[in-house]
């Protein structure tokens, strides 16, 4: 079969691979109908996540349909599926809290050394990612096995395009989990700092939880744009002094909650960015914590933090005493995407939840690494990337 594969810093290529087969009796073979270029993916292109193998498949936003089922699958062969990025058992602890993207049996048990000494527990399986999360081949190919089929993937009905239902796969329950984790009440400002997909779908679910006003900031004039259509207040970081804004939009009392929606790599030229930056570019482990650290200094007292952003090392610089002094609650982690699809799903089936405004380029799997630089490097244009297996190379389109 023919699957992007991750080779290094920036290289990645579409290669022929051996197809997969069932190994488990809950695994299921699915043909990838569509698959997406995540955020979290340019982590792995730009080479800061940990643990990535010359040859691995990239990839944890698919869907497709089954082809073959283990014998103790739940699947139907034909039945069209979204599949959660996050690999989870169903039966340990964690995912009997309904804690699914802390599975404690999903991450094999050959792989769960590196993330014990560098988190202290293992950490569960992901698909397309790190050797840290299983090393599972992804889903930027034209099939995949799907382990503990019977838990992960939800059946979608007939009648529903791909592109409306794809980003539950990851991002839209981010997003949703994003804007809970934030404990909106109504009446509240919620401050979103990062207008790519996750933080377009925290704005949308945070609007949707009863927030007040939501202000989104960034400096890509498309993606604010597409945040004001959803009805936030926005604010471009290289126009304006993001916390006196902040303060002057709330009062002088600063936003109730916030929500770094941007992870390890921030942008922008401030001193603790800039050193950030080089600290990465020679490979110490350190996170660009930028965004992050905006966000307690603005937070008012008593508020909460909310971090759907990815950070994978060590960050040092870190406003710990903004965090004590003004009793912030802090919430975070990987999305625990089994809670959610049904009933995003539904919001989706009733038209509550719109998700097709943030695509902004189709193209075909074999047109990959042209998606990888283009997601990378024009942030502005390319605002999310959906890729088609099968289809012919070159065969683009655009909003």
């Amino acid at each position: 079969m023919r699957a992007l594969t991750w080779h290094g810093k920036h290289d990645v290529r579409v290669d022929t691979v051996p197809d997969p087969q069932i190994v488990n009796p809950r695994d299921a073979i699915i043909e990838v109908t569509a698959t997406a270029i995540c955020g979290s993916d340019l982590h792995l292109y730009d080479g800061v996540i940990p643990g990535l193998q010359p040859g691995d498949i990239l990839g944890h936003e698919f869907m497709g349909r089954v082809v073959e089922t283990g014998s103790k699958s739940t699947l139907k062969k034909g039945d069209r599926v979204v599949v959660p990025f996050t690999i989870s058992c169903g039966a340990c602890f964690f995912c009997q809290q309904q804690q699914f993207s802390a599975c404690d049996n999903s991450n094999p048990v050959e792989k769960q050394e590196a993330s014990e000494l560098l988190y202290g527990h293992a950490m569960s399986g992901l698909f397309g990612y790190s050797h840290l999360t299983g090393g599972y081949p992804g889903g930027q190919a034209e099939y995949v096995r799907v382990p503990f089929s019977d838990v992960g993937p939800i059946v979608i009905p007939d009648g529903v395009s791909d592109e409306q239902v794809l980003f539950l796969s990851d991002i839209l329950p981010t997003g949703w989990m994003a804007a809970e984790n934030a404990d909106i009440s109504d009446g509240d400002t919620v401050a979103v700092w990062g207008c790519g997909p996750v933080g377009l779908f925290a704005i949308q679910s945070a609007l949707l939880m009863g927030a007040h006003q939501v202000i989104a900031i960034d400096h890509y004039p498309r993606r604010l744009e597409l945040a004001r259509k959803l009805g936030a207040k926005i604010i471009d970081y290289t126009q304006t002094h993001v916390l006196e804004a902040l303060m002057e939009m709330t009062g002088g009392i600063g936003p109730d909650a916030v929500i770094d929606a941007v992870g390890m790599e921030s942008h922008g030229f401030s001193p603790d960015r800039m050193m950030d930056a080089v600290k990465q570019k020679v490979g110490i482990g350190a996170d660009n914590a930028h965004a992050l650290r905006m966000a307690l200094t603005a937070v008012r007292k008593g508020g909460r933090v909310s971090i759907p952003g990815v950070y994978g090392g060590m960050a040092d610089k870190f406003p710990l005493g903004a965090l004590m002094q003004k009793g912030l609650q802090v919430r975070t982690g990987q999305t625990h995407v089994q809670r959610y699809t049904r009933q995003l799903l539904h919001r989706i089936l009733e038209g509550e939840i719109d998700t097709t405004f943030l695509i902004s380029h189709r193209l075909s799997l074999e047109d990959a690494p042209t998606g990888y630089r283009n997601f990378h490097g024009k942030q502005n244009e390319w605002t999310k990337v959906v890729l088609t297996p099968g289809a012919a190379a070159g065969a683009s389109t655009g909003n």
